[in-house]
């Protein structure tokens, strides 16, 4: 029996309005320009829970289709810039932009810190150098979530979690593995024409530059927790993990993997070519150090502790000379050894 055709912005979504495409805010069912980012997050989780009551019955592709257009959605309004020129082709009339609260403020503000005890945290994100929603993180002040959702908004990115949404599996194999793995990201989805990654961080402008000439398209970051994001690089980019080899043009069809991160252990061989440089700065730096052992200790230990006990000059050369002769010694082994 075939399925029946269903409106499922109207069925699903409880929306009566029959004009299409909806807007965003439509989609997530807030009020037109919404700002509040914790409220546009609460209803897309909502609506999300809803629509995957639908997603393992005969709407199964209806609802994974409704669910990226609620993350595209959410993704959108959530990130400050993206949002911006969105409400303005909507007809917005923007006379200053909104500025971003800072962290502290946010922390604050949301009682998630109390300013009591936001005062030593800051004091020891100012000692150890790092980023105040890492100093929270590891004084465990909140939840982790909770942390990255205020980080997020602070500095105008979408908060995403990697349960809701999950990985771009065309992308991902296509991304160097090291690369993922050294700066902590995977792709997200591809959206308005610009791919999306997800990190504890902003990804590096280099490696935005990077994939957008790997794609042929813009790239931009959104934020999520240090644990998704490690079990999400732990699945798809392990230590032997390949990267599909993109060819002129796009197509990936016929693609060579290649290995990304370990290589062959190869047998051991004498090598009689001449050194490198970097061998050679390695030979000195390895005879000089053990010349100083033997040599240095006796030149500054024996004389000092030698004359307080009464000794003559002679015997304190004597010795001198003699730790001079071993440090002599170990460096010509040591310089021996390490040539070719």
């Amino acid at each position: 029996m075939a399925k029946a055709n269903i409106d499922v912005y109207k069925n699903w979504l409880g929306i009566q309005d029959t004009n299409r495409p909806l807007t965003y805010y439509q989609l997530l069912r807030l009020k037109p320009f919404e700002d509040n980012v914790e409220q546009i997050r609460k209803h897309y989780r909502e609506l999300n829970t809803h629509v995957r009551k639908f997603a393992t019955g005969d709407y199964m592709a209806e609802s994974q289709t409704l669910l990226n257009e609620l993350a595209k959605a959410m993704l959108c309004l959530t990130d400050s810039a993206r949002k911006l020129e969105y409400d303005i082709s909507l007809g917005r009339k923007v006379e200053t932009q909104k500025a971003r609260r800072p962290l502290e403020e946010i922390l604050i503000s949301g009682g998630i810190v109390t300013p009591e005890k936001m005062k030593p945290v800051k004091n020891y994100s100012n000692a150890t150098g790092i980023d105040l929603h890492e100093a929270v993180l590891q004084q465990k002040l909140a939840a982790p979530e909770v942390v990255m959702l205020a980080y997020a908004e602070s500095i105008g990115l979408p908060f995403v979690s990697l349960s809701d949404i999950g990985v771009d599996e065309e992308y991902a194999p296509q991304i160097n593995p090291n690369t993922a793995r050294q700066h902590s990201f995977v792709p997200l989805m591809v959206d308005q024409n610009q791919l999306l990654l997800t990190s504890p961080r902003p990804v590096n402008p280099d490696v935005e530059e990077e994939l957008r000439m790997l794609f042929g398209m813009p790239v931009r970051s959104t934020i999520c927790t240090q644990a998704e994001i490690s079990a999400a690089i732990a699945k798809y980019y392990p230590r032997d993990a390949v990267q599909l080899v993109r060819k002129q043009g796009g197509d990936t069809s016929t693609v060579t993997a290649q290995p990304a991160a370990t290589k062959p252990k190869a047998a051991p061989v004498e090598s009689s070519g001449p050194m490198s440089e970097e061998e050679k700065k390695n030979r000195l730096m390895m005879t000089i150090i053990a010349f100083n052992f033997p040599a240095m200790g006796v030149f500054f230990g024996v004389p000092y502790t030698g004359l307080l006990r009464g000794q003559s000059i002679i015997e304190v050369s004597v010795l001198t000379v003699c730790g001079l002769l071993a440090g002599g010694v170990a460096a010509f082994v040591t310089w021996n050894k390490l040539s070719r």
